[in-house]
């Protein structure tokens, strides 16, 4: 069997944590090795130096780690004591942990649609939702976008809304730290951000972990006391009802280094997906970044005319090239909020994406080598 013949045959992953993990060989286990020295396992040193880099990466006046990104939306919720009788608004086209936290604190969720060319929140939708949750006798409070697939929803319009109806605006940025809108990054659009550290995100540590963004002084001290159970002025005193919700130092220390190489991964996946998008666009259609955005692509999905999604995804696994479907089943679908209400006029648009979008292998380490096997097998399955 030849080179070529063996490379065909080999397995792509579809984010390569471990090419990352060779490169930073050494650095990672010098880290780790710092802190199992000091043995300050919770809030140690690196937790600081952390969050100071963060902010710092993204212009934030402040950046708190947390235990995951869903930790983040959950403290932000709680810190603007989000409750019963409350609506905020959230993308049904999303993973459902944007609205979970919602719900958990006895909140309602109106789900609104996206936008077909970006899979973000829909501004006009989300007016319909202001309206639907006032018609149901419900406060708005929140709005809740999300930076799907690496790329910053219409900020802008978004924030203007939240103006209009005096809403508080969560960017729920778990797949989009890096990225920016208008010359600003993620972390700085919105009242407060929540991102994940997840290992398969852009920035992923080895483990849980999440961090949460915002120029607000005030708020900021009420996540970082919510985060450590509450805590007031010590310890020992219970200010208000909190969580364990800190981001412990190990994972930390491991962020600190990825952040290192963090702006060339960044434009490693752009080259990925621009070879992507001018390759595969008049096969499928390809994502396109407006609103003067860029995107950390932590998913590069196409969508594809009815019926092609599966053949194409069966034949792709049958070369060792995998793929995967966000979202097959929308937040309206899902058993455990079918229940909360829809904006005016439904969601068509998350109903349609959920049996055309197809996500194909994207990382900074992809090589254009392999990158040309997934273009190829795509291009010769639809046009075959």
């Amino acid at each position: 069997m030849n080179q070529h013949a063996r490379l065909e045959e080999r397995p792509i992953p579809f984010i390569d944590v471990a090419a990352q993990r060779r490169r930073l060989g050494r650095a990672i286990d010098d880290a780790v090795a710092r802190v199992l020295a000091h043995c300050q396992f919770i809030q140690g040193p690196e937790v600081h130096v952390l969050e100071a880099e963060l902010a710092a990466f993204c212009g934030a006046r402040h950046a708190i780690g947390c235990a995951s990104g869903t930790d983040a939306l959950l403290l932000v919720l709680m810190a603007w004591q989000i409750g019963p009788g409350d609506a905020v608004i959230c993308p049904s086209f999303t993973y459902h942990a944007t609205a979970e936290m919602v719900a958990l604190l006895g909140a309602t969720p109106i789900i609104a649609d996206v936008l077909p060319d970006t899979f973000n929140l829909d501004p006009a939708s989300c007016e319909r939702a202001v309206v639907t949750a006032k018609r149901l006798g419900l406060k708005p409070r929140a709005i809740i976008p999300v930076d799907l697939f690496g790329l910053p929803a219409d900020h802008d319009a978004i924030a203007a809304i939240a103006a209009t109806h005096g809403l508080l605006v969560l960017d729920d940025a778990a797949q989009a730290f890096g990225a920016s809108y208008h010359g600003k990054g993620i972390g700085t659009l919105a009242n407060a951000t929540a991102t994940s550290f997840f290992p398969a995100k852009p920035l992923g540590c080895y483990g849980d972990g999440g961090a949460v963004f915002t120029d607000d002084d005030a708020l900021a001290a009420r996540v970082k006391s919510i985060r450590f159970h509450g805590e007031g002025v010590d310890r020992s005193e219970a200010a208000r009802i909190g969580i364990t919700g800190r981001l412990d130092t190990i994972q930390a220390a491991v962020l600190i280094e990825k952040l290192k190489i963090f702006s060339e991964e960044i434009k490693a996946r752009n080259l990925v997906a621009a070879r992507y998008s001018a390759a595969l666009a008049d096969v499928a259609i390809v994502p396109r970044p407006g609103n003067e955005a860029s995107s950390v692509w932590a998913q590069y999905t196409i969508r594809l005319k009815a019926g092609q999604r599966d053949a194409l995804a069966a034949t792709l696994k049958a070369q060792h090239i995998p793929t995967a479907i966000y979202y097959a089943r929308p937040l309206h679908r899902q058993p455990a909020y079918r229940h909360f209400p829809l904006a005016e006029g439904g969601v068509p648009v998350s109903d349609r994406l959920a049996g055309e979008v197809l996500s194909l292998p994207m990382h900074a380490y992809l090589e254009p080598v392999v990158q040309d096997r997934v273009i190829g097998s795509v291009r010769r399955a639809l046009t075959n």
